[in-house]
């Protein structure tokens, strides 16, 4: 049994060496590194003590024997993680922009990650779910469309909470069947995790609260909106009305921003599972993202609570010192 559940692509990561590196000239790459957002996620879920499985397709190859290790060596159960004999795993390739941008080539779409059928989900994957974590980026056919339908159909049925990442990747935003399928999972999620921008894509609100409060009118009950650099804002419906909690971003030596987002995402639900409060499980999120960025490749820099609690420790340190 696990607690928490997430579903999607497992891939591997090549990095490019040298930023402003291009992929219409030969370089040197980075990797592989074990990937997917997913998958991120759920790693730093384990790391930080929650009870926690991924569902998703790797190829017959080294790949997906080093997903699959790394993800099991951290507490990860991938006893559904299928194989696909005739398909390879998933590779993502990244460059870097001198302005601190990236550029993605991503074999998602042919790859065993596509292969994952709606008729391969099964109630015995839900047994003693409390959370079903949806990534947009997951979202990437209509095959995933089924595949997420149906998951939320079972998770609801056994009365699991649902939580939402929009992570949304600039080849899916003129897909109309996913954009109308993300405010789908919008309506009906409890936590809803985006950036900035991808609020206002969503909602089609400029204003923040408007956005935030157009939400919680279907059935969010926290909505957490991530800034980077900027920090985060939590904002928690209540029977009051609207609590908002604002965590200042902890300074880190940016390395890699690959899967910070994830690893935020991924400590916050992990933690409201094992019954920490929101707005601590915010500022241990807010950490996580920081921790993950200094270190090169997606999941290196997976923390446990106890590296985070040092992070944080050393950093009010720090603060205390400079004022």
């Amino acid at each position: 049994m696990a607690a928490i559940i997430t579903i999607g692509e497992l891939l591997v990561e090549m990095m490019a060496k040298n930023v402003g590196q291009r992929f219409d000239v030969p370089g040197e790459y980075d990797g592989p590194y074990p990937s997917g957002a997913p998958a991120i996620f759920i790693d730093q879920v384990a790391k930080t003590g929650g009870s926690c499985r991924i569902v998703g397709m790797v190829g017959d190859d080294p790949f997906g024997t080093l997903i699959k290790r790394r993800l099991r060596n951290d507490g990860v159960d991938v006893s559904f993680v299928g194989t696909a004999r005739d398909k390879t795993t998933g590779i993502a390739f990244v460059t870097y922009k001198p302005d601190g941008g990236r550029d993605f080539i991503y074999t998602t779409r042919d790859s065993a990650a596509a292969e994952l059928a709606a008729s391969a989900i099964r109630e015995e994957m839900f047994e003693g779910g409390r959370w079903l974590h949806i990534m947009g980026c997951s979202i990437f056919s209509e095959e995933m469309i089924r595949v997420f339908e149906k998951a939320i159909a079972v998770a609801k049925a056994k009365g699991m909470r649902i939580t939402f990442d929009p992570n949304i990747r600039k080849e899916i935003l003129n897909d109309a069947d996913v954009r109308h399928f993300i405010l789908q999972i919008t309506a009906l999620c409890d936590v809803f995790l985006p950036g900035e921008d991808e609020l206002r894509w969503i909602t089609g609100r400029e204003d923040e609260r408007e956005a935030v409060n157009s939400v919680f009118a279907h059935r969010a009950r926290f909505v957490v909106v991530k800034r980077g650099r900027k920090g985060c804002t939590l904002y928690e419906r209540t029977g009051e009305g609207t609590s908002m909690f604002d965590v200042a971003a902890y300074p880190a030596r940016e390395v890699d921003p690959t899967g910070a987002g994830d690893c935020f995402a991924g400590t916050f639900i992990s933690l409201l599972d094992q019954g920490y409060g929101a707005r601590e499980a915010v500022a241990y999120a807010a950490a996580s993202g920081a921790m993950a960025v200094m270190r090169k490749g997606p999941m290196e820099g997976t923390a446990t609570l106890g590296q985070l609690r040092d992070f944080m420790r050393d950093a009010g340190d720090k603060a205390k010192r400079e004022y």
